[in-house]
């Protein structure tokens, strides 16, 4: 069995935004029904958890998640909607090590409709400008593109560029995770060519880390024309994902509990014969997700073809087929 190399710790489905591209918020998880700090003792040790939700913030125990977190991975990554800034303060001061990634979904006008969140993105850019103050390292921006902010990506990059913090990036999609089966990309080629304008932008800077960015851009504006993830997908083996409620899942894309924390160590949960199922099940699926939790584990296991494809990027003169 290869060695597990990140966990996506899903702390709560409530949520205080409302976006218009999930359902998160109007089907929020029972407190009493959430894991406790304790439950995640049997996680085993991993190169990185990203904490989610619905929004982490929500959670008043998120101090003794991450307490419980650290000894199991030298990276936590946060991932919230920045709208209460205090309260992240307070992690960053008592975890100064963990980093953050903000949710906005373009330039103010943008981020506020799709977020439901009045002078969301104001929050937000005031969370990553303390964030920065405080000298918290591992901070950056996340944005989720559809037609409906696909004219900020470019802007926004260019934002996160000029504050030298990360800009991570997705494209819309559907699942069980998200309640939500009805979003879909109206004008795929809009979106795919403002995705294209990104990989241009990164392929141009001095950063290698930029240069295979490009490729999982380029990734997404395949997947906003509806094109095939370039490469395995492999969930539920090299990632797993857990519920508020305990439930371990091979990611936020399949509804396939094999277990729960509550009830079972994890380790019996990941060798049991219901997770070979699940297994088998992820080599089926038809979804063709692309996103930065999937996407990156098989860029580095098929490290060779992507580098070919970066040197034909960079060097080659036009960005060639992935």
């Amino acid at each position: 069995m290869k060695q597990i190399k990140s966990g996506i710790i899903t702390t709560t489905y409530r949520c205080n935004a409302r976006c218009v591209m999930c359902n998160i918020w109007k089907n929020p998880s029972d407190i009493e029904e959430e894991f406790e700090p304790e439950d995640l003792r049997s996680l085993p040790d991993v190169k990185g958890f990203n904490i989610t939700g619905g929004e982490p913030f929500l959670r008043k125990d998120l101090a003794e998640i991450v307490e419980v977190l650290r000894p199991k991975s030298k990276r936590i990554v946060v991932s919230t909607n920045g709208y209460y800034t205090n309260r992240v303060l307070r992690l960053a001061k008592r975890f100064p090590e963990v980093g953050y990634r903000i949710s906005l979904e373009g330039l103010p006008a943008a981020n506020d409709e799709l977020r439901g969140l009045k002078d969301g993105f104001d929050h937000g850019l005031r969370t990553l400008l303390k964030l920065r103050a405080m000298g918290v390292e591992d901070i950056g921006v996340a944005i989720t593109v559809s037609d409906r902010n696909a004219k900020d990506l470019l802007e926004l990059y260019e934002l996160a560029d000029a504050m030298g913090i990360e800009f991570a990036t997705a494209v819309v999609h559907n699942s069980f995770y998200f309640h939500k089966f009805d979003n879909r990309i109206e004008d795929p080629e809009l979106v795919a060519g403002e995705f294209e304008k990104l990989v241009d932008r990164l392929l141009s800077t001095r950063s290698v880390k930029n240069w295979y960015r490009a490729y999982f851009n380029a990734g997404l504006a395949g997947r906003a024309r509806g094109a095939n993830r370039p490469l395995p997908c492999t969930m539920g083996t090299d990632i797993f994902f857990l519920s508020p409620f305990g439930e371990i899942k091979p990611c936020n894309g399949m509804d396939f509990s094999i277990g729960n924390i509550k009830e079972q160590d994890f380790n019996q949960i990941w060798n049991s014969p219901k997770a070979a199922e699940m297994r088998d099940a992820v080599k089926k699926c038809d979804k063709q997700c692309w996103m930065i939790g999937s996407a990156s584990p098989a860029m580095k296991d098929d490290f060779w073809t992507v580098t070919r494809w970066v040197l034909k990027a960079k060097f080659g003169g036009k960005i060639p087929e992935l």
